[in-house]
């Protein structure tokens, strides 16, 4: 399957490695209607990877996909355009205006998923540049270290949250759903940050853990496959909220399979550009784990407080 992969993923950096057009902020009707026209093919196509059975057939829908997103992509005035009927992938935008990050998932026939993307930059000289995200999740051995686009810690992200301190570079919170396996699925809290030359960087040193541990650059957590988890921002007081996750009992510790939330809560708060652990927490109204295979747990009904 990772052979398979391979022609694909090189279709991808041909596609969108080094693609740039030129940004107007006026455009005729025929900009809008071939946009229009994308993105009915950007539907068609989207489904069509997700209703078939075959693993070679879902690829080659989903390299069709790719092909028309990077065709809608250099349409003028497409970093305006919303794609929000394109329901299998993510859009954000960044608050500050920056850039776009889309994201999806292709499910394999084994339980797993390979992740694509690409990153919509709209930079000072109006032209939108094209930053692929090549998944390299199967080669990345440190699940700790700081990547790039190029190798990918794959995710199809629903959140995304500015962070500037004192001045400092800022970098962008990214919540996101990985899947994994038949048996377990994955969520993170993923950091992006551009380097000088406008290089996407994957990772950061912000993270403080409760007994003062700095060493780690993104959060992973795995659980049991038929659970849900809550991962989500109390915009209020600036505090990323999630499940505690625990085995099912002592003896499988270590074994993700049988883990899930035991109904507590602990969150990162934000203070002065890192993300500081708080353990246990109270929630005044529980999220709802209703949800799909991915999980969407924006309830700003959620405020969190520190447990007397």
């Amino acid at each position: 399957m990772i052979k398979a992969l391979k022609p694909l993923l090189l279709f991808i950096s041909i596609c969108c490695a080094e693609t740039s057009v030129l940004a107007q902020h006026t455009y005729d009707i025929s900009h809008i209607a071939a946009l229009n026209s994308s993105r009915d093919s950007l539907v068609r196509l989207s489904e069509l990877t997700f209703d078939t059975e075959d693993n070679q057939a879902r690829f080659a829908s989903n390299a069709a996909f790719i092909k028309t997103l990077v065709r809608a992509l250099k349409t003028p005035g497409s970093f305006n355009y919303s794609f929000d009927s394109v329901k299998k992938i993510s859009v954000l935008k960044s608050p500050d205006n920056n850039f776009r990050i889309f994201s999806w998932y292709v499910p394999v026939s084994d339980g797993t998923y390979r992740f694509f993307g690409t990153i919509q930059m709209a930079t000072k000289n109006n032209q939108l540049s094209l930053l692929p995200l090549i998944d390299g999740t199967d080669n990345i051995n440190d699940t700790n270290a700081i990547t790039s686009n190029k190798n990918w810690y794959g995710a199809r992200y629903y959140q995304i949250i500015p962070v500037i301190a004192n001045g400092r570079q800022p970098y962008y919170i990214l919540l996101g759903w990985k899947g994994n396996n038949a048996k377990t699925s994955k969520k993170v809290i993923e950091i992006l940050s551009f380097d000088k030359t406008g290089t996407p960087i994957f990772g950061k040193n912000v993270f403080d853990g409760a007994k003062g541990d700095k060493s780690r650059n993104r959060i992973i957590f795995e659980y049991n496959k038929l659970n849900s988890m809550t991962l989500t921002l109390d915009n209020n007081v600036k505090m990323l909220v999630f499940d505690h996750l625990a085995p099912f009992s002592p003896e499988m510790e270590g074994n993700f399979e049988f883990y899930a939330s035991d109904l507590s809560f602990d969150a990162y708060k934000l203070l002065d550009g890192r993300l500081k652990l708080v353990e246990n927490i109270i929630l005044k109204n529980e999220p709802n784990a209703n949800d799909e295979l991915y999980i969407d747990p924006m309830n700003k009904n959620i405020v969190p407080e520190k447990k007397l």
